[in-house]
């Protein structure tokens, strides 16, 4: 397919700027593969598509506060910090984007408000990327606090205008969030609140894990009409053997395996078996999921409203079939649903 066949027009007012009141009051717009039909719920309604038996499968990264500000030395030029990945614990050495980044060069130094934390550029890596090492004294539990305390909660700024608010700093987790490394959050699992939990429990609906740290190439624009040649940034994902073992039994006993939120899916789509199956893997994926593809683990998927022209927007298309996507983004425009990470929800059966 070619990245023009995801264009469309979505109205500014549509970009979710604040999460509904409620995380499980969020509208939930229902598509049925088998017979195209569109239904209008709300989230917490999502109990009524599932049995016992069935399994959700949930991206349990947490997102770091991965905005910083700093000041450049001698020129005391405000200069942003955004953490992506850090390449050596032991020296503290991290792949960053900096803005305004002509300012920034090999040798510099920045400095971080009245902490102690400071820290030294040394490499380019693109037009915005660089290499920086922290320099600091304190143990590591001190230095991971430090960049807590000094950190931002990393909303996407390309989309999310507003500034970032303290509510931000709950609201853009997931409740069941452990393990921190991702610089945007898994945004379908924004919808679960512990009572829906319960309830799915008590259905006898099996909640197992895997994570995939979301990295900023999640939201990276594609700029090749040929979708064949574009290029995933990699993503470091685990895929347990306790849930590995959950939904193949869910498989073999015909059972619905939802993945909730693209990124779950595209940890277990990782991971496959020769004979279909999702087996344990810890590693690095650059999948990228377009039309056409054939899904060999999930067979249903909770998602958000993405973007026009957006990888995500593409996951979902392959997963919905192309013509019933974009029928639903029609009618959710005209229904005036949200989109984007803090946006309305879609099941797709």
């Amino acid at each position: 397919m070619k990245l023009s066949e995801f264009k469309f027009d979505l109205p500014e007012n549509l970009l979710a700027q604040h999460p509904a009141k409620n995380r499980d009051e969020s509208r939930l717009m229902v598509l049925h593969r088998d017979s195209g039909k569109i239904e209008h719920r709300t989230f917490k309604d999502i109990l009524e598509y599932f049995t016992e038996g069935d399994v959700f499968v949930v991206n349990d990264t947490k997102v770091f506060p991965a905005r910083l500000y700093g000041n450049k030395e001698k020129t005391g030029a405000q200069i942003e910090v955004f953490l992506l990945r850090e390449l050596n614990k032991e020296i503290h050495l991290w792949d960053v984007l900096v803005d305004p980044a002509r300012k920034i060069r090999v040798g510099n130094k920045l400095y971080f408000g009245e902490s102690d934390m400071v820290a030294e550029v040394i490499d380019n890596t693109t037009s915005r990327g660089r290499t920086i090492k922290f320099l600091f004294d304190g143990s590591d539990e001190e230095f991971y606090k430090a960049l807590h305390d000094l950190g931002e909660t990393p909303i996407p700024k390309d989309f999310i205008t507003r500034e970032t608010e303290a509510a931000d700093k709950e609201r853009y987790q997931t409740i069941y969030a452990k393990h921190t490394g991702a610089v945007a959050a898994p945004s379908a699992g924004l919808h679960f609140t512990r009572e829906v939990m319960k309830r799915l429990e008590i259905k006898g609906v099996e909640v197992v894990p895997v994570t995939l740290h979301v990295g900023l190439g999640t939201f990276r624009t594609v700029d090749v009409e040929d979708l064949t040649k574009h290029k995933m940034d990699s993503e470091n994902f685990i895929v347990p053997a306790e849930s590995a073992v959950v939904v193949n039994k869910a498989l073999d006993a015909k059972k619905r395996v939802c993945a909730i939120g693209t990124t779950s899916m595209r940890a277990m789509e990782s991971s496959v078996s020769a004979n279909s199956r999702l087996k344990p893997t810890e590693g690095w994926t650059d999948k990228f999921i377009f039309p056409p593809y054939d899904f060999k683990i999930a067979n249903c998927l909770l998602t958000n409203f993405h973007t026009p022209e957006s990888t995500l927007m593409m996951m979902a298309s392959a997963f919905a079939g192309h013509e019933l996507l974009i029928e639903a983004y029609q009618t959710a425009i005209k229904e005036k649903y949200k989109f984007f990470s803090y946006g309305d929800a879609m099941l797709v059966l």
